[in-house]
């Protein structure tokens, strides 16, 4: 050993058939959260909001500028973390939020009821069906880029940020 970090193994490449498996699953997702009438950007604040839950910077920095891209304001996603704590958010993206914190976290039981609860009040069941596979769809990928180390790049001078 040359007392480097040890190198990663990018499981996606490692793995290529398992990995299209996995977008062609985040694909159907997708299809299904928009057939529920979750707009893009509560996708991507699911996104972000499991992402920060599970400490993965590539997905954050991807997911970030999706959402910024799909019209989510600066405001709103430097907010996110205190979500609760906000008037920012809408009903639904409250309701998919809690359901989503719920869903990355499923040791706690009370939380679930509460955030089952919260979300039967504002969205339909294809909706919260939705939203739960978002969270576990994401934290998936969430795995995959941690697990595989993958590196955010820095951005070219020659390209906008966002």
């Amino acid at each position: 050993m040359d007392g480097s970090a040890p190198r990663r193994i990018f499981v996606d490449k490692q793995s290529p058939e398992a990995f299209r498996a996995m977008v062609r699953a985040s694909e159907a997702v997708g299809a299904t959260a928009a057939e529920a009438g979750l707009d893009r950007t509560t996708v991507e604040l699911i996104n972000l909001r499991v992402s920060q839950l599970n400490g993965c910077a590539y997905c954050l920095d991807l997911h970030t500028r999706r959402a910024l891209r799909a019209g989510e304001s600066a405001r709103r996603l430097g907010v996110l973390t205190a979500w609760r704590d906000t008037g920012l958010f809408t009903p639904v993206e409250r309701a998919a939020l809690a359901l989503a914190e719920a869903t990355t976290d499923p040791t706690d039981s009370a939380a679930h009821e509460a955030a089952y609860e919260g979300a039967r009040r504002v969205l339909t069941e294809d909706q919260i069906s939705a939203v739960i596979w978002v969270a576990i769809t994401i934290g998936a990928f969430n795995r995959v880029s941690i697990m595989s180390g993958h590196p955010i790049e820095a951005p070219r001078s020659d390209s906008a940020e966002f």
